[in-house]
């Protein structure tokens, strides 16, 4: 089977450990194991309840514990609607293997994640893509979603708040692709692993899961909760996307490791704490970056309303992965380049790193940007 190389994830493993600045990374400011412990109300003296836990595969779908505790996450998920799975990246990968055939119609968004139009072309599927415009904020355009949404379209796949660009789709904008969804009877995969990030508010976008009745929802506490450690991630969904789902992860999951289990379990259950923090780092952090960006005659944006990461336009005669290789050699700031997302003329930057990272990384940018001008 062929499938195509995922761009971002060969640019951060050729990368990512040659800098001294990643701005490239997209998690929250990851947490150590006696912060996480301090931000629920635990102390190293707790650990000893892991003495007891003897290392089978421990619960095959995810402890009973676990799935209640990501079923609250959601306003209509029980704990038999969700399944955990190895990340988000496991998650999408099963939803697409367990829904979608040779022949399907796909729709995806674009920029997204890789995954979400990669794998079902390797499966054969008819991929279409739905460019996501800097004049629309980087939404989806309805209209032509449902122009490209034909009848018989198996799945349209969307990524809400969304990875690059950091747009966020509200609930109006979920029920209205819910509606094209339902006339043409699709699944709609809403890869939600940035969800808990917005700028405003309570942080917390509506759940295509909630909205639509074919929704499948697929998040981790990768991003938001600052444990992509962990690798664990799940889908919540309808029944019978939990029955198709489960064929395929008896191939290539059987379960999570029992410690991941645990330890996502009790940062699931204190989430507020987590999530204070997490929304503390990025809503600072952006007004951090917005100073910036309003500083640089070289860069332009379109703020993002929430996620981790924000699209950086420039205006300078070099393509995108010049500019970022040009970077990281001069100065040792990572970016992603834009051609890895199919967004040429752009670069990724994460912004939700330790704020002296940022800050630091930024005023290097700075004199990258002038020394390029002169």
């Amino acid at each position: 089977m062929y499938i195509a190389p995922f761009g971002v994830e060969i640019w951060m493993n050729e990368w990512e450990t040659r800098c001294d600045w990643n701005l490239a990374e997209t998690c929250v400011e990851s947490l150590t194991i006696a912060e996480l412990l301090q931000l629920t109300g635990k102390s190293p003296a707790d650990l000893s309840d892991l003495l007891s836990l003897k290392m089978t595969y421990g619960a095959i779908e995810g402890s009973d514990r676990l799935r209640k505790a990501i079923a609250s996450l959601y306003q209509k998920q029980q704990a038999e609607n969700v399944v955990v799975t190895h990340g988000t990246i496991g998650a999408n990968a099963l939803v697409h293997k367990a829904l979608v055939s040779r022949g399907d119609r796909v729709v995806s968004v674009v920029p997204t994640y890789q995954q979400h139009y990669s794998i079902p072309a390797s499966i054969g599927a008819d991929v279409h893509h739905l460019l996501l415009r800097e004049e629309n904020a980087f939404l989806p355009d309805l209209n032509e979603l449902r122009s490209t949404a034909t009848p018989g379209t198996r799945l349209i796949a969307i990524n809400n708040p969304n990875n690059p660009t950091g747009s966020l789709m509200n609930r109006q904008m979920l029920e209205q692709i819910a509606a094209i969804a339902r006339d043409i009877d699709a699944w709609v995969l809403c890869d939600e692993v940035y969800r808990g990030t917005d700028q405003h508010g309570r942080g917390m976008t509506e759940s295509m899961a909630d909205v639509y009745e074919k929704g499948i929802s697929t998040a981790s506490v990768s991003k938001a909760f600052s444990l992509a450690g962990l690798r664990l991630g799940w889908i919540a969904a309808p029944l019978a996307v939990m029955k198709a789902v489960s064929i395929h992860r008896d191939y290539d999951t059987i379960s999570v490791g029992m410690i991941d289990d645990h330890f996502a379990t009790l940062a699931l259950e204190h989430r507020q704490s987590i999530l204070d923090r997490s929304r503390s780092i990025t809503r600072g952090n952006l007004a951090l970056l917005e100073s910036w960006v309003a500083s640089e005659p070289l860069v332009s944006w379109i703020k993002p309303e929430s996620g981790t990461t924000a699209l950086l336009k420039y205006d300078l005669p070099m393509t995108s992965e010049q500019f970022c290789i040009s970077l990281v050699k001069e100065t040792g700031v990572l970016f992603t380049p834009g051609a890895a997302l199919q967004m040429e003329g752009y670069v990724r930057i994460g912004y939700a790193n330790n704020p002296q990272v940022l800050t630091e990384g930024l005023q290097r940018v700075s004199g990258f940007l002038r020394r390029q001008a002169a």
